[in-house]
């Protein structure tokens, strides 16, 4: 490791306070943006708070949400870089600490696999006990090592979904059933405006994957045509922020789609994220 193993865990422990408790500067302005342009007198409302929350919480560097999240990881790993044992243990060590100085709210349930499931094991105190999800691990260019952290709430998990789409060598319907998808979904979360996270693969896993790149690849500012698209008729059912009706039920969405292969399905994963979500920050080490 270029870095010794306790510059590693500040590294991870602050970012995973920052990703718990700060907008990037894109989401920030979508916000303002939303704000300028509603025109629903409640739903300029809760967009502008929101925005006092988001500025609150970066302040006092503490949680956007009650709801902390699960922290889900991906690392980049550069052809001259390298990863070893020793740093991934680093990186374990720095989620717990960050978890520890956010606070993280306690949510890990104790016990075997049947009291895991059945939440008769008991809620462990400490919130380092919210173990983080398995890593995603990709390329990226030069000797980098680029860690981002993502922390996932409830409420998008609850409504989001993951299955197989009949193409019919034309995009458009899956198109159509993302937006139907999305729209349902939506409506139903109750925390929006959504920033719609959305992976197309050939499998569940690899379409779950596109879905969690797609959150650390997007940008508020830059919108495929698929994307507008996407957003415009999902916003087009006046769900609004907090399903009051409005302008703004999705800020934008985050689309990306790995490789297909030559079958009648495509497998999409698409992730309502919440009005605090994508909730990411990023270092590198």
């Amino acid at each position: 490791m270029s870095k010794s193993r306790e510059e590693i865990v500040a590294l991870v422990r602050d970012t995973l306070v920052r990703a718990g408790s700060t907008f990037r500067p894109d989401k920030k302005a979508a916000y303002e943006r939303a704000a300028e342009t509603e025109s629903n007198e409640k739903a300029r409302w809760v967009l502008n708070t929101i925005i006092a929350n988001a500025d609150a919480a970066e302040a006092a560097c503490s949680p956007l949400c009650d709801d902390t999240g699960i922290p889900h990881i991906v690392l980049e790993v550069g052809s001259g870089s390298a990863v070893t044992g020793e740093m991934l243990d680093a990186i374990d060590e720095g989620v717990a600490e960050g978890l520890r100085k956010l606070p993280g709210r306690p949510m890990g349930i104790m016990g075997g696999d049947r009291e895991r499931i059945d939440q008769s094991g008991g809620l462990d105190p400490d919130s380092a006990g919210v173990r983080p999800a398995p890593i995603l691990l990709r390329r990226c260019e030069g000797s980098t090592t680029r860690l981002h952290i993502l922390m996932f709430g409830g409420g998008p998990a609850i409504r989001g979904k993951t299955y197989r789409v009949f193409h019919r060598h034309d995009a458009q319907v899956v198109i159509d059933e993302i937006v139907s998808w999305a729209t349902e979904a939506v409506a139903q979360l109750g925390c929006s405006p959504c920033t719609l996270a959305i992976g197309v693969g050939r499998s569940h896993f690899e379409a779950a994957s596109m879905m969690l790149e797609a959150q650390v690849d997007g940008r508020y500012d830059v919108q495929s045509d698929m994307e507008r698209e996407i957003t415009r008729r999902v916003n087009e059912a006046g769900i609004g922020p907090l399903g009051l009706s409005g302008d703004t039920s999705v800020l934008a969405t985050f689309m990306k789609v790995g490789p297909q292969r030559a079958s009648g399905v495509r497998i999409v994963c698409m992730r309502p994220a919440c009005c605090f979500e994508p909730r990411i920050a990023t270092v590198e080490l």
